[in-house]
């Protein structure tokens, strides 16, 4: 699907904010709602628009310990990545896991509260994983830009 200039900014403000309504969508930019509301529904039966989520404040929720884990798997068969994936993706500490290319094979995002808990939750779920040869842990100073805007 090609996307006009009207197209992006419609994502750009969807992305800030989902909540706004097609009225006020129209009003900034400069179209019907009607035309709103059929552009915002193209864009999801495209699925470049795919799911709408409420972002919660970790530090609200206890959860502002957060660690980048470089995780090595033993082998590189398919097998063993499949059944990693698969195990990974129940754990609820992580948020975000991608298969990278370089001296890891897998970059994990944990949120938790405290260093105890990340001590728990490697001694109780991550380190009892089938497969895994070795971690790496790097913990978050400081968050200098976290964005869920993706400009087109």
């Amino acid at each position: 699907m090609a996307l006009d200039a009207i197209d992006k900014k419609l994502i750009y403000l969807l992305q800030e904010d989902s909540t706004r309504t097609t009225k006020e969508l129209s009003v900034k930019l400069n179209l019907s709602v009607t035309a709103v509301y059929e552009r915002v529904k193209k864009l999801e039966r495209e699925g470049i628009v795919h799911k709408y989520v409420a972002v919660v404040n970790r530090n609200k929720v206890n959860k502002g310990f957060v660690v980048f884990c470089h995780l090595k798997l033993i082998q590189h068969t398919k097998e063993y990545l499949t059944r990693f994936e698969q195990q990974v993706t129940k754990l609820d500490e992580v948020l975000e896991c991608y298969h990278v290319s370089g001296d890891y094979d897998y970059i994990l995002k944990i949120f938790v509260a405290n260093m105890e808990e990340y001590r728990e939750f490697m001694v109780t779920k991550l380190t009892t994983l089938q497969h895994i040869g070795s971690t790496h842990s790097t913990f978050m100073i400081s968050e200098v830009k976290n964005s869920n805007i993706i400009v087109v």
